[in-house]
């Protein structure tokens, strides 16, 4: 198990569930050469969420366009077990499920380390994260949900600060380096308290996409980030 997929301390995943998808292919490539470190997608189904997005054939057409990036890819459906194998083979590098779906959670990532990808586990914001410690040694990645899934461009809820605290902490006292990964309402505001908490990968939607240009939007968010933690 790599828990690293990318070696730098702290990453910028840009989620395409905010670009233009009119110009998908460009603007995943623009924000690439601005300096994006991950390309993140978010999986809906309208049942565990109240959305629908974007399946497989994306996440094809994404590993097309850009056949050396980190695919991130976050499945807030429901039974996640299914469909595990076909984003797969469509491309994502790290796949994310979300805990409140699984009904065999342990079986579902060792699914996902079998198709030769990293794990991770997904929180909604009234989740709390004691449900992940039967399974933390599976894990390669925490994601905490900072918004309620469903919907991009949503308000950071406060709470999820000491969510991100207690989730560090429960790493460390297994001696754990694994990466948290924080997605909702991450953007120059919020972004220093979120790297303080202990975020390594910053998702950003909206405060990347419609934001040109790119790598001016980027480097902000990175001086932000360095800022927190000096």
């Amino acid at each position: 198990m790599n828990p690293h997929p990318d070696p730098k301390p702290h990453l910028i995943a840009p989620s395409i569930l905010s670009a233009d998808f009119s110009r998908l292919g460009a603007e995943i490539q623009e924000v690439i050469r601005a300096g994006a470190d991950w390309i993140h997608v978010d999986v809906m189904d309208g049942h565990f969420v109240p959305n629908i997005t974007m399946g497989p054939l994306v996440v094809e057409a994404v590993r097309k366009v850009a056949p050396d990036i980190v695919i991130d890819v976050h499945l807030m459906i429901e039974n996640p077990e299914r469909y595990i194998e076909d984003f797969a083979k469509a491309g994502a590098t790290c796949i994310s499920v979300q805990l409140e779906a699984c009904t065999h959670l342990h079986r579902c990532l060792q699914q996902i380390h079998h198709v030769r990808c990293q794990a991770g586990v997904a929180l909604n914001p009234a989740t709390p994260p004691e449900g992940l410690s039967y399974v933390l040694n599976e894990l390669d990645f925490v994601l905490v949900m900072s918004v309620n899934p469903g919907f991009g461009g949503q308000a950071f809820i406060p709470s999820s600060l000491e969510k991100i605290r207690v989730v560090r902490k429960m790493l460390t006292a297994r001696g754990l380096d694994r990466r948290i990964q924080v997605d909702g309402g991450v953007n120059e505001t919020t972004i220093a308290e979120v790297a303080r908490a202990g975020c390594d990968v910053f998702v950003a939607g909206s405060a990347i996409f419609g934001r040109p240009p790119y790598q001016e939007t980027i480097a902000r968010l990175r001086r932000k980030i360095e800022e927190a933690l000096l």
